[in-house]
């Protein structure tokens, strides 16, 4: 190994992660789409990570083409880090929130943006337009407790679900079915007005009815799904509250969440305006732009992030029999870890880079290559600049890094057990660390290979 390969995969990977932040720009998304409301009184309601950059993309798009005067109120939900008072229209109303644990501000910013939201309804009925910017997040951003549920019932499933490593579309199944605001209940307390919603997609095939809990979609899942949820990832034990609740809605006694086919429906429109397959093309891009052979996976990355690693990294070695010039294979999703009782802090794009520097140095032991060590570099990236409950975005793994990692007597396994990504990474001199980007359209890998010296 050479200090110039080390410094040019730095590199090159560095240029795919901001080719990946380019291409996820909720501003710049806005524009591309030239996203604009049908004619009418407008009400803007932005929620998700990448409200405020949203909110004033399409704020500045009405004063330039559409209208400034149309816009006669709206609500966005943010989280502290992204407000910039001042730069949105006096009539747009900014709520702090928290993510991705709802708190007490949460729940008072999502019942004014109710109150608001019905109070426009009441006053431009069928002549209103509510045009709803949402990005991932908005989940947390809408958590209006149902029935007599209290927040920390919805507290204790969420991070329950979490910690099992249950996927997003189970957690959102028993959100929206113990929420006021979420699974389509959104639209129906926007009849007759227009609905136009723009969507940040952070989930992998743009389902509608999962992202931020699909306020403005049909719901096709039901109580029963949602207490079958419970059981599945063996948590109904532990929050009873919400079990009764669900039991309750399964016995007809809490009415039922507006389902495909509900007239309420015909006015809303849904546009997807950015999501992973663009991030995921930004960086095949880049690095094809670099002078790499590219190689784009198929199949999305999902599961724990500790076994997808080790089959992404296998596929990669693999590739490395026909590697006759520098190759990359990018990919593109969402990976859990089911973190149990550990200890230990990271996320998703973190541990995913310790388990392929793990099975990087397996693979070089596996087939006699050292070599191997010294040839391969992975990027992982949470393009919403926060990877589980840390401050890192990612991890940038260097050719050379499991041999230093050993060297400096660091326990790599050890780590991995602990889900102590965060640490031993942080010791290594990896991790990204961007803040808070205003975005959100999920996780992208990059991995480049180089050939034998």
């Amino acid at each position: 190994m050479t200090i110039t390969l080390v410094t040019r995969a730095r590199h090159d990977l560095l240029a795919a992660l901001g080719a990946v932040r380019r291409a996820s720009d909720a501003a710049e998304a806005m524009f591309r789409a030239r996203a604009e409301p049908p004619s009418g009184p407008v009400f803007l309601l932005a929620i998700g990570k990448a409200s405020v950059e949203m909110a004033l993309a399409a704020s500045t798009r009405m004063a330039r083409r559409a209208g400034a005067e149309r816009l006669v109120g709206g609500v966005v939900i943010a989280v502290p880090e992204r407000i910039c008072p001042g730069r949105l229209p006096s009539s747009v109303r900014v709520f702090a929130a928290d993510h991705p644990h709802a708190t007490q501000r949460n729940v008072e910013a999502a019942e004014s943006a109710r109150r608001a939201v019905k109070a426009f309804v009441g006053e431009h009925g069928e002549r209103g337009v509510v045009w709803a910017l949402i990005s991932g997040g908005g989940s947390a951003h809408l958590t209006l407790p149902d029935g007599e549920l209290l927040l920390e019932d919805l507290r204790n499933a969420n991070d329950l679900f979490q910690r099992a490593g249950a996927p997003i579309s189970a957690l959102n199944t028993v959100r929206k079915h113990t929420e006021q605001l979420k699974g389509g209940r959104l639209a129906a307390l926007c009849w007759p007005a227009l609905v136009d919603v723009c969507v940040l997609s952070d989930v992998m095939g743009d389902p509608i009815d999962v992202i931020a809990s699909g306020p403005f979609a049909p719901d096709p899942s039901t109580f029963a799904d949602a207490s079958r949820a419970t059981r599945e990832y063996g948590i109904s034990a532990k929050i009873p509250g919400v079990v009764e609740h669900l039991q309750r809605g399964e016995r007809g006694e809490i009415p039922e969440t507006p389902k495909p086919g509900d007239g309420i429906f015909d006015r809303v429109n849904h546009r997807v305006i950015a999501n992973n397959g663009v991030a995921v093309m930004a960086a095949a891009e880049a690095l094809r732009e670099l002078g790499y052979e590219v190689v784009v996976e198929s199949r999305w990355l999902a599961g724990e992030a500790a076994a997808a690693a080790e089959t992404f990294v296998q596929r990669v070695v693999a590739g490395t029999r026909h590697v006759n010039r520098p190759t990359a294979w990018v990919l593109g999703g969402e990976a859990t870890v089911r973190v149990g009782d550990a200890q230990g802090r990271g996320g998703p794009s973190q541990e995913f880079a310790l388990a392929a520097l793990i099975a990087i140095e397996r693979a070089a032991g596996e087939r006699n290559e050292p070599s191997l060590l010294d040839r391969i570099a992975v990027l992982t990236y949470s393009t919403d600049g926060i990877d589980g409950p840390t401050t890192a975005a990612g991890a940038l793994v260097l050719p050379g890094m499991a041999r230093l990692a050993r060297e400096g007597g660091l326990d790599l396994h050890a780590a991995l057990l602990a889900h102590d990504s965060f640490s031993v990474l942080g010791k290594l001199g990896a991790l990204i660390v961007t803040g808070p980007t205003g975005t959100n359209v999920n996780h992208v890998v990059a991995a480049v290979v180089y050939q034998k010296p």
